[in-house]
C-alpha cells in the first residue's frame, strides 16, 4: 500500500511535510520491512492557531431543572454504556474491607445462619427459618427460567411446595438434605457453563447450615449472570431506543443551555479547515506557485466527521475542551488514545529490532511473538505518572538485545557485534520522542488504517494493515473495532445536529 500524498495526517497537525530523507524511510518501511539505517532530521512544530468558541449567553436554571436533568443523564449514560461497550458485564456487589457497612453485614449474616444451626440442633428440630430459605430460594430459581421452561417450572413448583414442605416439618417427616440435593441439581441445569465447577462442589459439602450458605452465595453470582445475559439479549433491541433517548435527551439540554454546541461547532470546524487546507496545498504546481484557492473540490460531510473523530485520538484533554457530544465517551477515546500510542511504540520497536536482526530470525513466528509480549508487558505501565518512557525503552533496548542474541545462537547465526548491539539500543530509545521517524511513520499510518476501516463501514473486504505494522496487526484491529462501534453509534444519534453545523460550515468555506 503507498502513502497517499492528499491523506492529511492527524498526528502531524500544523507541521510541515519532511524532506526527501523521510521519504527514503517510507520507502524503506514500505518495502518489507527492511533494514532502516539511515538518521533523519524531526520535523519542529510550527504554531497552530487556537479558536475560541463563540458561546451564546449563560442561562441560569432552577435547581429542580438541574436534578431533572442529572437523572435523564444518569439514565443516559447507562443506557449508553451497554449499547456501545461490547464488554459491558454487571459484576457482583464487593463491599470494602472494613468498611462499616461490610461488618454490619456480617455480623447480621452470622446471627441469621447461627440461629438457623440452632433451631437445626433442637430436638425435634425446628425448620421455620429453613423453609423461609427454601421459599427464597424457589423464587429465585422460577426467576431464570424463560417462557418456554414449562417442564422445569412445574418440577420446582412441585418439589418445593411450601405448603407441603410446611405439613412433613410438622410431622417429622421432613428430609432436607433430599430438598438441597434438588435444589442443587437445579442449579446445576440452569446455571451458565463458567457456574459448573461451582455448583459441583455444592454436592461436597454434608453439613445442611454451611452447605445452604454456599447454595445462596453461588445463587448471588447466578443472578449476576442472568443479568449480564438479559443485556446481551437487549443490546441489539435497546439501540434504536437509545439512540432516541440520547438525542431527546441532549435536545432538552440544548434548550436549557443554547451554547452546548459551541465546542462541537469548532472542532468540526478545525476538521473542515484541515481538509481544506490540505486539498489547497495539494493543488499547488510543482512551481510554488498559487493555485485557485476555491477551485479545489469541497470536502463532504462524512469525510469532514470522520476526520475530526480521528482528531479526538490525537486530543490535548488536558488543555482542550470536549466537544460536547462525545462528552459521554471522554474516558473511553482517552483509552483508545493511550492504547494506539502504546501500539506506536510497540510496532516500531518490533520494526527497528526485525530491521536489524537477521532475516532468518524476524521470519520466525515463535520468537517474533516472543518478543512482542515482552515489550508489551514492559509498556504496560504507561497509563501510570510513575512510568517513564524513556526508563522503559532503556529496559526494552537490553532485553531485546539478549533474546536477539540469545535467538541467533540457537540458530547458528553471526551473533550481534558491540556495535550493533549499541546501534539497535540507540534506535529503540529514539522512539521515546514523538519526532522520531520511524514512530511518526508508524502513527501515520495507525491512523490511515482506522480511517479506511472507518469509511469501510459494514463492508467486506476491510482495509489491509499498512506494511510494517503486520506484528501489531491483532492489536490494532481489536481498536478499530472499538473505534468504528463508538464512532457510528454516536453518528447515528447526532447527525442531525452534525449535518447542520455542517452545511453552514461548508458553505461558508
Amino acid at each position: 500500500m503507498s502513502e497517499n500524498p492528499g491523506k492529511p495526517n492527524i498526528n502531524e497537525a500544523g507541521k510541515s511535510k519532511s524532506n526527501d530523507s523521510e521519504q527514503d524511510l517510507e520507502d524503506a518501511v514500505e518495502g518489507s520491512d527492511e533494514a532502516v539505517q539511515k538518521t533523519i532530521k524531526s520535523v519542529s512544530p510550527s504554531t497552530q492557531r487556537v479558536q475560541r468558541p463563540h458561546s451564546s449567553p449563560p442561562r441560569f436554571v432552577t435547581v429542580e431543572e438541574l436534578l431533572e436533568t442529572a437523572k435523564g443523564v444518569t439514565n443516559m449514560a447507562l443506557a449508553h454504556e451497554i449499547v456501545v461497550n461490547g464488554d459491558f458485564r454487571i459484576k457482583p456487589v464487593e463491599l470494602p474491607e472494613d468498611s462499616l457497612e461490610k461488618r454490619v453485614k456480617e455480623i447480621v449474616h452470622k446471627a441469621f445462619w447461627d440461629c438457623l444451626s440452632v433451631q437445626l440442633s433442637e430436638e425435634p428440630p425446628t425448620y421455620d427459618h429453613a423453609i423461609k430459605l427454601v421459599g427464597e430460594i424457589k423464587e429465585t430459581l422460577l426467576s431464570f427460567l424463560l417462557p418456554g421452561h414449562t417442564r422445569l417450572r412445574n418440577q420446582i413448583t412441585e418439589v418445593l411446595d411450601l405448603d407441603l414442605i410446611k405439613q412433613e416439618a410438622e410431622n417429622g417427616a421432613l428430609d432436607i438434605s433430599k430438598l438441597a440435593e434438588f435444589i442443587i441439581g437445579m442449579m446445576g441445569t440452569l446455571c451458565a457453563p463458567a457456574r459448573d465447577e461451582e455448583v459441583r462442589k455444592l454436592k461436597d459439602i454434608k453439613e445442611i447450615v454451611p452447605l445452604f450458605r454456599a447454595i445462596f452465595s453461588v445463587l448471588d453470582l447466578m443472578k449476576v449472570d442472568m443479568a449480564n445475559f438479559a443485556v446481551t439479549s437487549i443490546r441489539p433491541h435497546l439501540m434504536q431506543q437509545s439512540v432516541d433517548y440520547e438525542r431527546k435527551k441532549f435536545q432538552q439540554l440544548l434548550e436549557k443551555q443554547p451554547n452546548s454546541l459551541d465546542f462541537v461547532t469548532q472542532w468540526l470546524e478545525e476538521a473542515a479547515d484541515d481538509l481544506m487546507n490540505q486539498k489547497y496545498k495539494n493543488a499547488l504546481p510543482a512551481g510554488g506557485g498559487a493555485a485557485g484557492s476555491g477551485d479545489g473540490p469541497m470536502p463532504n460531510p462524512v469525510a469532514v466527521q470522520n476526520y475530526a473523530y480521528l482528531k479526538l485520538l490525537k486530543w490535548d484533554h488536558l488543555q482542550r475542551p470536549f466537544p460536547e457530544t462525545v462528552l459521554m465517551d471522554q474516558a473511553r477515546f482517552q483509552e483508545l488514545q493511550l492504547q494506539l500510542e502504546q501500539l506506536t511504540i510497540l510496532g516500531a520497536v518490533l520494526l527497528v529490532t526485525f530491521s536489524m536482526a537477521a532475516p532468518g530470525i524476524s521470519s520466525q513466528a515463535d520468537f517474533a511473538e516472543k518478543l512482542k509480549m515482552i515489550v508489551k508487558v514492559l509498556l504496560t505501565d504507561t497509563h501510570l505518572p510513575s512510568f517513564h518512557l524513556k526508563d522503559a525503552l532503556t529496559t526494552i533496548g537490553e532485553k531485546v538485545c539478549l533474546e536477539v542474541s540469545s535467538c541467533l545462537a540457537l540458530c547458528g547465526l553471526t551473533p550481534f557485534t558491540m556495535e550493533k548491539e549499541a546501534v539497535l539500543k540507540g534506535q529503540i530509545q529514539a522512539v521515546a520522542s514523538p519526532d522520531d521517524p520511524i514512530r511518526r511513520i508508524m502513527d501515520s499510518r495507525i491512523l490511515i488504517f482506522l480511517e479506511g476501516y472507518l469509511a469501510s463501514g459494514h463492508q467486506k473486504p476491510l482495509p489491509t494493515v499498512p506494511g510494517g505494522l503486520g506484528p501489531v496487526q491483532k492489536e490494532l484491529e481489536e481498536v478499530a473495532i472499538k473505534f468504528v462501534r463508538l464512532v457510528n453509534y454516536n453518528k447515528m444519534v447526532f447527525s442531525p445536529y452534525y449535518d447542520a453545523i455542517l452545511s453552514k460550515i461548508l458553505v461558508r468555506s
